[in-house]
């Protein structure tokens, strides 16, 4: 029978002087005593036996190695006979940092910088919903990535290249998992790395007004790349959104026989990623929105190309839990857990995620907010029903709006 792993991962606060050991027995004496765990949200600390959790813990979050065995509602007993995998990190409070290259006397924007695990991206993993398991092989994928590394096996004879690509519509939340993707990759593999970095490149600004330079410039800063790269005690994740924009189709871009500066640009970015697969602490993430525009050279790189779909029926309630349990947090509507068994309100609940199938998970993050502010009853807080009432007109609302706005 295969054993059942829960990861923990351990929020330490910046200014604890704990070291990694001491907090791990911390945590794991706390939840030796409980019976049950709620799972990829943050537990309740106060709740916890210890003040040194309180003390020197920011927060904790539990999942599973193997989604297979979680039961409804996020809910896991506690059983004899599991295993923990404990990760333990403290989150840089630093903002992203701009970095420039210049051009023609110009200095242009050419990519953001983060130090990893950022606060700012601090539960944004948690927060993706998604009705299959693409968190998952994501993760797993990361995970065989760097140990096949470590292991040293010959890519020439087993082959990958770190590129991962998520393509599908806008709004479906590929950008954000993939700076989730690299914070939860950097606290994951702590084994191998001190720290992360990420390095989301604005690829609009890589094309010069200059013939001819956009392809000097991709090679300019990947060179600069592969100056962090050198250091092998950071894993650094390589962001670019909408690849499209460098790795748009050759074929597409032919006039006679002399390259345009859109191959230039292809072949340059294809020539770096050949280049810098060959370090050990190097993943390239990328999403696209308009697959049949990527050159099919770069679509073969990918070691993944996973389609981000609208959410299902099941993603969709999560959201709108998560959404609710945050307003209820600040007070801004009333949830009676007895309510929200009552027949009539699992009805409304039914009705709604049935009327929003087929909205993407920005949209859905937007109907809470468009509930209230358009349907909120005068001097009187929401109650659980009359909220899930609100956001089923408040969608409405937001369908005849976007097919106004198609026609």
């Amino acid at each position: 029978m295969e054993r059942i792993v829960i990861d923990v991962e351990v929020c330490q606060k910046a200014n604890s002087t704990l070291v990694r050991d001491e907090i791990k027995d911390i945590v794991m004496n706390s939840l030796n005593v409980i019976d049950q765990l709620l799972l990829d949200e943050p537990i309740e600390l106060d709740k916890l036996s210890s003040d040194l959790i309180t003390e020197h813990i920011f927060s904790i979050i539990c999942s599973l190695k193997n989604n297979k065995f979680q039961e409804q509602n996020n809910i896991l007993r506690i059983t004899e006979g599991m295993g923990f995998r404990v990760f333990i990190y403290q989150a840089t409070q630093e903002d992203a940092a701009t970095e420039t290259m210049q051009s023609d006397s110009e200095d242009l924007p050419v990519a953001s910088h983060w130090i990893l695990p950022s606060q700012e991206f601090h539960g944004l993993w948690e927060n993706l919903c998604y009705g299959s398991n693409i968190k998952e092989n994501l993760l797993n994928y990361i995970e065989t990535t760097m140990e096949f590394s470590n292991r040293n096996v010959d890519s020439n004879i087993i082959s990958w290249n770190r590129v991962v690509l998520l393509h599908g519509p806008p709004g479906t939340g590929k950008t954000s998992l993939c700076k989730a993707l690299a914070q939860k990759a950097t606290i994951r593999m702590h084994k191998y790395f001190t720290r992360g970095e990420l390095v989301e490149i604005n690829s609009h600004s890589l094309f010069s007004k200059w013939f001819s330079e956009s392809g000097k410039l991709v090679m300019k800063l990947f060179n600069e790349i592969k100056v962090l790269l050198e250091d092998s005690e950071s894993l650094v994740c390589i962001l670019i959104d909408e690849v499209e924009s460098l790795a748009h189709a050759r074929k597409s871009c032919t006039n006679g026989t002399e390259p345009s500066d859109s191959i230039r640009v292809v072949n340059a970015l294809l020539t770096q990623l050949d280049q810098i697969k060959r370090y050990k602490n190097v993943l390239i993430l990328t999403t696209s929105n308009v697959t049949e525009a990527i050159d099919l050279a770069f679509v073969d790189r990918a070691d993944i190309k996973q389609f981000i779909g609208y959410p299902d029926e099941k993603a969709i309630a999560k959201i709108y839990c998560s959404c609710i349990a945050e307003l209820a947090k600040a007070g801004l509507i009333k949830v009676d857990p007895s309510t929200t068994d009552d027949k009539l309100a699992q009805s409304e609940a039914t009705k709604l995620i049935k009327s929003s199938i087929g909205l993407s998970g920005r949209a859905l993050r937007k109907i809470p907010f468009l509930a209230y502010g358009l349907f909120k009853p005068i001097d009187k807080i929401f109650d659980y029903l009359t909220f899930n009432k609100a956001m089923i007109k408040a969608v409405e609302k937001y369908k005849k709006d976007e097919l106004k706005n198609d026609q």
